[in-house]
């Protein structure tokens, strides 16, 4: 699949992880983040995301202060907001989701923690129009080569990508 052309979805990416915007992900029908026995965290300043979450399906978020909330899954591992037709409450979805891009996988040349995940990443590639694009590719992945083993994939892509 057509990730696009890589700085321009790295500049994109950066931005979102500083939580200064959102990704633009052609997620399609890709459902595999939101089937993934993945927690959502939700901030206390999330005001219209957390309108639309029943109280009964938030937690506080363990560690973080009062107010940080996190929206669990399923008996199938779904996010509870999930259903046949899509999100339920896409248009008031948590920053979380709208910053979620798993294209940090093939970014970072990792392989995805959950296995829908993971199978979704593996089909993205980026264009490389100029030997600018090629090269901050490749310094992502030398970035995440050289992160710790025992961090989460999750964590190296993130971290690759953002310059952490």
């Amino acid at each position: 699949m057509e990730a696009g052309p890589f700085l321009p979805w790295l500049d994109e990416v950066r931005v979102a992880i500083r939580g200064e915007g959102e990704t633009d992900v052609a997620c399609g029908t890709c459902t595999a983040c939101c089937s993934s026995s993945q927690f959502v965290h939700v901030e206390p300043d999330e005001v219209d995301a957390l309108a639309h979450i029943p109280k009964a399906l938030r937690f506080p978020a363990p560690g973080l202060p009062k107010g940080h909330v996190l929206l669990g899954y399923d008996e199938r591992g779904r996010c509870p907001m999930l259903t046949d037709a899509g999100c339920s409450i896409y248009e008031h979805r948590p920053r979380t989701c709208r910053t979620y891009d798993c294209r940090v996988f093939e970014a970072a040349g990792l392989e995805a923690d959950k296995p829908l995940i993971a199978e979704r990443a593996r089909q993205w590639r980026f264009d490389h129009p100029t030997p600018a694009d090629e090269a901050a590719h490749e310094s992502i992945r030398r970035a995440a080569a050289e992160l710790d083993p025992a961090l989460s994939a999750t964590e190296r892509a993130v971290r690759a990508v953002s310059g952490r």
